[in-house]
Formats: structure tokens, C-alpha cells, sequence
């Protein structure tokens, strides 16, 4: 599938503006050249240490390249939308501007990338000419102006738009998008990579992860009444990795809401010896009752949150008590803007945000930012650091990443590395019951 795109003819003379933008000077320039040192230093021991190396970081950082692209006053407008598909499985956005600022978004329902892509293509009209700063109040356009509300295609694409509009504004004002939402927390934000196996989860900890993530061992799909074997194995293979990687990592398992409550019960009771950082999705997030009596019957932390939508879905979550740590996706609950309001809900209720993202770079960047802007940050899923898609790839250092300091989401696309990704057709699995037939869960 080649790159969509509409675009908007509104020629400037490049040359002149930026000798404007690039010569301002007085005490609003300053305020804004924060962005942009390499990389943090190392990781600190006070609060005191803390804002110490903040602010030296900042003075690291102002330079040319730190300076605002565009003032205050300046025009700014979206001129073309663009979406292609990237392999393995993703969309990613790129919005242009008539100052030859471009953001970078990842718009996707995973399966229905096209799907997507079409949503994008009829919210295209209201976004050309429009100026992307206005990012929250472009939100409530595009969520609201519709009498349909809502839905995964929806927010999805207004997850991508967002994101994308987000990393404009920063790279305007050249500062990251953190240093918008309020400035950083934390100078590293830890993250958490995937294992099923005793060979993956020792191969991830040789990499620098010191937490991770895996499923429950299943020969076959879970039936509603599971046998004790089957329990038993899967409570075996999870003690199996917390045997290879020690008590001192952390390990999460999913059960993807594709257990029964009857299922999911007998099986938590036998992870509990194991200590499971948390167990996310026990079963399907739409049976919130269900998911709030079982959090009452254990002591072990529920997630919850992928396939949930916008604050008002994870309203009822907290108010019902059914997960103490939510995990909104970027790229489907509503992007930057949405989170960082969940975050801000969830705070309230004293829960913790661990952002879902078993997507690519660009969802990994935004969900960078907000862990850097939120104080109630547990841990961020990632399954690609973006080598071989961004120009210069994440690194993990003793678990962590440490914030970026570029502009915007602080990533670009290399497009060199990306020539032979574009495009795919990626499907979801179809999977039935192998003794009837029956339609199961994956």
C-alpha cells in the first residue's frame, strides 16, 4: 500500500522564515532554547541531585539548535496528512506544515490498519489549514463532532493526529513534549520487554531489561473449565522464569482477557508464591464487576486498560476498583492529550499508569513524554526500540531509557532503513477449539 496523502497549496518563502523564527531574541527566546542535550546523566540519588542535573542539562542544551523554529505570532498550518503502512504490523502519521515542521504519529488498530488509515483520510478535510498548537481543542473537534462517539477506529486515529500535533508544538517551540505537559519527573522511565521462554527472558536481561512480560503456558486455547494439568503447567512454566531471572526482576503475566472467571481465579491462586509484578486482563475488560471481585481476592496488583477508550472508560474501572494499575494505550485511547488526563484521574484513586505499547518508535516516543510528565509512572511496555525505523534508536540501560531531550517526541524517521518495511497486510489470527471446532479467543 503506498503513502496516502492529501495536501494543501499554501506556498511560503522558507528562506525569509526562518531567518525571522531563527532571529529571535530577548527573554521569550531564552525561556524557550530547553531542548535537546544528547543524553541525561547518570541516574541520581536525591531530589536535590535531581533538579541540579535538570538544570544543568538545560544549560547544556541551549544553543542554536535548541532555539524556537517559529514565534509566537507566526502562522503555522497543516498542509498535508499523510499515513503509510510500516511492517510488521503498524501505521504511522506524518502531518505536514506550510513551515516545513512535520509530526510523526502511530494511528492503529491492530488488524485494521486500513481501516484507520480511511478514518484519518475523512478527518483530513477539517485538519488542512488548521494550526496544529491548538492540540486539545482540536481534540474535542474531532471527538465530538460526530453524533457516534468513541470506538476504537475513532480514537485511534485521533491517538495518531494527536501525537503528531503534540510533536509539531514541541519542535515549534523546541523543547520536548514533557517540558509542555509540565516539565520532567523522573530523568529515566523504565521499560519492560517480552518473554515466553526461559532462553527469552535471559537473553532480554542480558540487554539491560530488568522486568518483563509473558502469557500463561497453553499447549492449546483455555477452555471455560480448565483441568488441574493444565493450571498446573502454566503456573510451573511461570516459576520457571522467575527461577532464570532472579526475585530481584520483575515479571508480569498477561492472560489477554481470553481466560474464563472461573479459569483466571484458580490460576492466580497458583501464581501467587511467584510474586507476578502484576496480572494484566484476567479476563475480558468489559466484565468489570467480575474483574473488581477478583482484585478483592487477591493481593496481587490487577492491569487492565489496552482495549479501553478515553477517561470515560477508565471511569469505571477506578470507581469499581476493579485494576490499581491502568494501561492506556497512546495510540488507542485518545494519544498524549487523552493519557495524560487518565493519568491525572488515576492519581486521584492513587492507581498507576503503565502504558500498553506492543506497537513500534513512535508509540514508544510519545509514551516516553507522558511517563516523564506524570508522577504516578510504574512501567512502560515496548517490543521495538526502533532500530532499523528511527535515525537514532532508543537504548536501555539498567532497565531504563532515559527521557529524550530532542523537541517534540524526539524522533525521526530513517527513511533509508524504512525503504524496504512499507507496506504490509497483517491479519488477526483465527483460532478455534481443536476438539469441536468453536470459535475461541486468541
Amino acid at each position: 500500500m503506498k503513502s496516502r496523502s492529501i495536501a494543501f497549496n499554501s506556498p511560503i518563502d522558507r528562506r525569509a522564515f526562518l531567518a525571522q523564527a531563527l532571529g529571535l531574541a530577548g527573554g521569550s527566546a531564552a525561556a524557550l532554547q530547553l531542548a535537546a542535550a544528547e543524553t541525561l546523566p547518570k541516574p541520581v540519588d536525591s531530589g536535590a541531585d535531581y533538579l541540579k542535573e535538570i538544570a544543568e542539562n538545560e544549560r547544556k542544551s541551549r544553543s542554536k539548535d535548541a532555539q524556537p523554529l517559529i514565534g509566537v505570532g507566526d502562522k503555522l498550518k497543516i498542509t498535508k496528512v499523510e499515513t503509510f503502512l510500516v511492517k510488521p504490523r503498524w501505521l504511522f502519521l506524518k502531518l505536514h506544515t506550510n513551515a516545513g515542521i512535520t509530526g510523526l504519529g502511530e494511528p492503529i488498530v491492530e488488524g485494521r490498519a486500513k481501516t484507520v488509515a480511511t478514518a484519518i483520510e475523512e478527518l483530513t478535510p477539517y485538519l488542512l489549514g488548521k494550526d496544529p498548537r491548538a492540540v486539545a481543542h482540536h481534540w474535542q473537534a474531532m471527538y465530538r463532532h460526530a453524533f457516534y462517539r468513541g470506538g476504537p477506529v475513532l480514537t485511534s486515529a485521533i491517538s495518531g493526529i494527536d501525537q503528531a500535533m503534540w510533536d509539531i508544538k514541541g519542535k515549534a517551540l523546541g523543547v520536548p513534549v514533557y517540558e509542555l505537559l509540565g516539565g520532567p519527573t523522573r530523568a529515566r522511565v523504565r521499560v519492560y520487554a517480552h518473554a515466553s521462554t526461559v532462553e527469552q527472558i535471559r537473553q532480554r536481561k542480558a540487554e539491560g531489561f530488568t522486568a518483563f512480560k509473558t502469557g500463561p503456558f497453553k499447549e492449546r486455547p483455555a477452555r471455560i473449565i480448565e483441568n488441574k494439568a493444565f493450571i498446573d503447567k502454566a503456573a510451573q512454566r511461570f516459576a520457571e522464569l522467575r527461577a532464570a531471572v532472579g526475585d530481584e526482576c520483575d515479571i508480569a503475566i498477561d492472560f489477554h482477557g481470553a481466560l474464563s472467571q472461573q479459569v483466571a481465579r484458580v490460576l492466580i491462586k497458583a501464581l501467587e508464591p511467584h510474586a507476578p509484578m502484576f496480572i494484566e486482563e484476567p479476563v475480558n475488560c468489559q466484565e468489570v464487576e467480575v474483574m473488581a471481585d477478583i482484585a478483592r481476592g487477591t493481593h496481587l496488583p490487577i492491569a487492565t486498560g489496552e482495549r479501553i477508550f478515553t477517561k470515560w472508560g477508565f471511569r469505571e474501572i477506578l470507581e469499581k476498583k476493579a485494576a490499581t494499575i491502568l494501561q492506556p494505550d497512546l495510540c488507542h485511547a485518545g494519544g498524549i492529550t487523552e493519557c495524560r488526563l487518565i493519568a491525572g484521574i488515576a492519581e486521584a484513586f492513587y492507581a498507576a499508569i503503565a502504558p500498553h505499547n506492543p506497537l513500534g518508535p513512535v508509540s514508544l516516543a510519545a509514551g516516553l513524554q507522558l511517563a516523564a510528565s506524570i508522577p504516578n509512572f510504574l512501567c512502560q511496555e515496548q517490543v521495538s526500540l526502533g532500530a532499523g525505523y528511527i535515525k537514532k534508536p532508543f537504548q536501555v540501560r539498567d532497565g531504563y531509557i532515559d527521557i529524550p531531550t530532542a523537541p517534540g517526541l524526539g524522533v525521526e524517521l530513517d527513511d533509508n532503513a524504512l525503504a524496504d518495511k512499507i507496506d504490509h497486510d497483517w491479519r488477526n489470527r483465527e483460532t478455534y477449539d481443536v476438539d469441536d471446532g468453536s470459535v475461541v479467543d486468541w
